[in-house]
């Protein structure tokens, strides 16, 4: 049996970091360390710092991991890729053209006699109603069809602009700290889709950039991956034991 692995939040690209080319290929000797003994890998939302695919091209970059992706889907592994709220213009070009399997929204499934809700975790249980507009906004056809008609030199110009202000507005560039379980959002969403699906065994979600690992009933248990910006962790499950682990040059044995 071989093993599942979870991972999200690379923000390949992103103008914020000086070190995106290094952190690429950092990711990309990760998924090949993992190549023979992964059976799916799951990829929740935030790969790419700003994505969006017009009609006849995509952004430039990221050619070491969309090969990678093309190898491992090639190679028979199942690649599931879940837009975030940085790469939600997501249509068709990673399936076709990479093999992956793209989610647009959140997933319950069965994996190795398990039940999993796969999500990237933007918009559950968040109360900001600016951040909700925003979201919507980006969600809808007309804005879609309006960055669509801009050329690709300005369109994906102020997408990545966008998305480094988004970052640096932040205390260091970081996410804020945990907020413990009472107040974390994606905690308290779980707890309440639980009263009506306690069926679900692994809640697992990106978005958040911390690490949490947090049995919330006694079936029931909540997972947040951390990113791959300077944790560099992920979730790997084996069909017994579901374990959350940081990736480190020439030791990762999971």
């Amino acid at each position: 049996m071989k093993n599942i692995y979870f991972l999200s939040d690379a923000h390949l690209g992103s103008w914020a970091l000086s070190h995106r080319r290094m952190q690429e290929r950092r990711l990309v000797r990760f998924l090949d360390s993992i190549k023979t003994k992964a059976a799916a890998v799951y990829l929740l939302g935030d790969m790419f710092d700003f994505w969006y695919e017009f009609k006849f091209v995509v952004p430039k970059g990221y050619t070491r991991f969309l090969g990678k992706l093309s190898e491992l889907t090639d190679m028979g592994v199942e690649v599931h890729y879940f837009t975030g709220n940085h790469d939600i213009w997501a249509y068709d070009y990673l399936e076709r053209e990479c093999g992956v399997i793209l989610h647009k929204q959140p997933l319950t499934t069965e994996i190795y006699g398990k039940v999993f809700y796969l999500a990237h975790g933007d918009g559950l249980g968040d109360p900001d109603k600016k951040y909700k507009f925003l979201r919507k906004l980006f969600h809808s056809k007309v804005c879609q069809f309006a960055l669509a008609t801009v050329h690709p030199r300005w369109s994906v110009w102020l997408g990545q602009t966008w998305a480094k202000h988004s970052r640096l507005k932040r205390v260091n560039g970081e996410e804020p700290p945990y907020m413990g379980e009472d107040k974390e959002y994606l905690i308290l969403y779980t707890k309440k889709y639980i009263q009506y699906h306690p069926n679900v065994d692994f809640f697992i979600y990106g978005h958040r950039h911390i690490e949490v690992d947090l049995q919330l009933t006694k079936r029931s248990r909540v997972m947040i991956l951390g990113d791959w910006i300077s944790q560099f962790t992920y979730v790997v499950w084996d069909g017994e034991h579901l374990l959350m682990s940081q990736y480190i040059e020439g030791e990762s044995k999971l």
